[in-house]
This record gives C-alpha cells, sequence and structure tokens, in this order.
C-alpha cells in the first residue's frame, strides 16, 4: 500500500501531467503547479486513476462519501478541500 508522502507525490504528478497536457504557452507568468483546475483544457475529462485513489484515501479519512463521477478539475478541488479538512498532504505544499 502507497504511503501519504508517495500519494502526494502522485497526486502532484498527475496534477503537472494534466496541466502540462494543457497547451499553455504563457508557462513564464504563471506556474503549471498552480494553474487553476477551472483553466484546465483537459479539466472536463473523468479523473484520473490516481486522483481516485488519493481521493479515496482522503474521503475515507474525512469519513466522507467519495464522489466517483468527478472530473479532474472537480476532483482537484475536492482534494484540495479534504487535505485542508484533514490536514494531509498540507505539509508537502509548504
Amino acid at each position: 500500500m502507497a504511503t501519504s508522502k508517495s500519494l502526494n507525490q502522485e497526486q502532484r504528478s498527475t496534477r503537472n501531467n494534466v496541466q502540462n497536457n494543457t497547451g499553455n504557452a504563457d508557462n513564464n507568468q504563471q506556474s503549471n503547479t498552480v494553474k487553476n483546475p477551472d483553466e484546465w483544457t483537459t479539466g472536463d475529462e473523468e479523473m484520473t486513476g490516481a486522483q481516485r485513489s488519493y481521493l479515496k484515501t482522503l474521503s475515507d479519512e474525512a469519513g466522507e462519501e467519495m464522489d466517483d463521477s468527478l472530473t479532474k478539475a472537480e476532483a482537484s478541488k475536492r482534494i484540495d478541500e479534504l487535505q485542508h479538512q484533514t490536514g494531509r498532504g498540507l505539509d508537502a505544499e509548504k
């Protein structure tokens, strides 16, 4: 089973991959790691396997039901919400 550290790395990697595939040519003004999920060109696609796995972990830890129908962008936002709720993954962002 993956540790929380490897899950956080997997989630960040997924976000970076999604963001790098958005065709954003203006990388000098805004880093891909902070791009708003609402601006992702692939944000309306089905969430990735890594997002699904991490979202399941966070949902279980928060005692909340997981919505399996989220898009990539929605899953990213929900992961952020659950990280703040649970405190998981916040140290890695500092």
